[in-house]
Formats: structure tokens, C-alpha cells, sequence
């Protein structure tokens, strides 16, 4: 019941942290990592996907 809106939610997540980080002028969501912002991104929307392989 639980894993369906968690998978869907790491995907949400991680393309909303891309669209802050290129719309805000690489100033958010964490200033200090800069472009690695991107890969941290790709990260949680990337165990959202990993999550779709023991869906049912």
C-alpha cells in the first residue's frame, strides 16, 4: 500500500531538486555542492526507479 506513493514520490522529489537548481541560478538547494546538485538529483530520482523493479 505504502510502496507505490514512496517510488512515485523519490521521482517527484529528485526532478523537483533539478528544476530548483537550474531555475534558481545554481543558488538552492544547497549552495555548497553546486553542480554536483544535479547528480544528487539523479540520485533520489534514481532509487525511485530502482523501486519500480519489485513493484507489483
Amino acid at each position: 500500500m505504502w510502496f507505490k506513493p514512496v517510488m512515485f514520490s523519490f521521482m517527484l522529489i529528485g526532478l523537483v531538486w533539478i528544476i530548483v537548481f537550474y531555475v534558481s541560478g545554481t543558488s538552492l538547494p544547497i549552495p555548497q555542492l553546486g553542480t554536483l546538485n544535479i547528480l544528487v538529483g539523479f540520485g533520489i530520482m534514481f532509487i525511485g526507479f530502482l523501486m519500480t523493479t519489485r513493484w507489483r
